[in-house]
């Protein structure tokens, strides 16, 4: 069976340069792409935070690029507690996303949309901005 193909994660919490799970610090090392956005709202939800993709009020989230490999991939599905169940606290999505000039499809891992309901979201969409005030 061939092995699956590198992707690209956006990623915009923890897992950014600098965050408390910093992305570049796990094996295999990802391969930075660029400074990238998309359109949702972050929540925070402690010393982490949960995106919603999309929405009537969402605004420009920012994050990070990176390519991955299926094994870090396998990687950040256990640090994002990643269960085929409708009540896991995040579900993995493939949306486009703006990186270094163009839309590339990316994964995302979005939180379930009852983690954060009746939350207020952040007023911004930097969570690094956030975690370091």
């Amino acid at each position: 069976m061939p092995e699956a193909p590198d992707r690209l994660v956006f990623v915009y919490g923890t897992l950014r340069r600098g965050g408390r799970n910093d992305i570049n610090r796990l094996q295999p090392a990802p391969v930075f792409v660029g400074t990238a956005s998309l359109r949702g709202r972050l929540y925070p939800l402690g010393w982490y935070p949960g995106l919603l993709l999309g929405g009537e009020d969402a605004i420009e989230v920012v994050g990070e690029v990176y390519r991955i490999t299926p094994p870090l991939e396998a990687r950040l599905d256990e640090i994002e507690e990643i269960r085929p169940a409708p009540d896991s606290e995040y579900f993995k999505r493939d949306v486009a996303v703006h990186v270094a000039g163009h839309q590339r499809a990316c994964l995302v891992y979005e939180i379930n949309p009852e983690r954060v309901r009746g939350r207020p979201p952040l007023a911004h969409g930097d969570w690094m901005a956030f975690y370091a005030s």
